[in-house]
């Protein structure tokens, strides 16, 4: 991120006591589940199927006033998120630097299955139409427009780099909106050996309660 010229804000770099000083005025961060965010997909191999996150902002629903949210993700050469879709959620998923983004796209039925439906999306604004399973490449400084429904999985293009990729979205709430075309696991099961450096969003409970 720091290559990209991608910063974060100040609370990124917090140690475990600076949260705990600080806790009370960093409720929105702590509740709205902003941070540091890994996950293995409950694949046990990161590196083959993981994201590596950090959410900047976000809202709340019937909490609080704001409608938004926003990421910064790291994904490395054919390192796949599972294909997934929301109910709720309607995103922009933007290649910031680096390689390329693959994206696979597929219209969800009524019962959550592949459609064989063609699938119809904007990039930049720009209407497009892929067949099912259809792959979308997004090169540095594209995006895509992800509606409800719209099952995705994506993963960085081999021999192109590790991908810098933000999303800009709708209220995101990864504990009630994810629909997983197979079951995985979204926080990872971790064995800790030794305090953390920072928090992720998944110890807020742990370490701040």
């Amino acid at each position: 991120m720091a290559e990209k010229q991608f910063m974060l804000p100040p609370w990124a770099y917090w140690s475990v006591d600076d949260w705990k000083k600080n806790k009370d005025d960093a409720a929105e961060v702590i509740e709205n589940m902003l941070g540091w965010d890994i996950t293995d997909f409950g694949s046990g191999d990161f590196y083959n199927r993981g994201l590596f996150l950090f959410t900047i902002r976000n809202g709340k629903f019937n909490i609080d006033k704001k409608p938004y949210a926003e990421k910064i993700m790291i994904v490395e050469e054919e390192q796949e998120t599972p294909m997934h879709y929301h109910w709720s959620k309607m995103e922009d998923i933007i290649n910031r630097g680096g390689g390329n983004l693959v994206i696979e796209l597929y219209n969800a039925t009524a019962d959550s299955k592949l459609s064989d439906s063609p699938v119809t999306f904007k990039t930049d604004g720009i209407t497009r139409t892929v067949q099912p399973g259809g792959k979308v490449v997004l090169t540095p400084g594209e995006s895509i427009c992800l509606e409800q429904g719209m099952y995705h999985r994506f993963y960085g293009e081999k021999g192109k780099g590790k991908v810098l990729v933000g999303e800009v979205s709708m209220v995101n709430d990864d504990n009630s909106d994810n629909c997983f075309y197979e079951t995985v696991g979204r926080f990872p099961v971790i064995e800790e050996d030794e305090q953390p450096v920072h928090l992720l969003v998944s110890d807020y409970n742990k370490f701040l309660s």
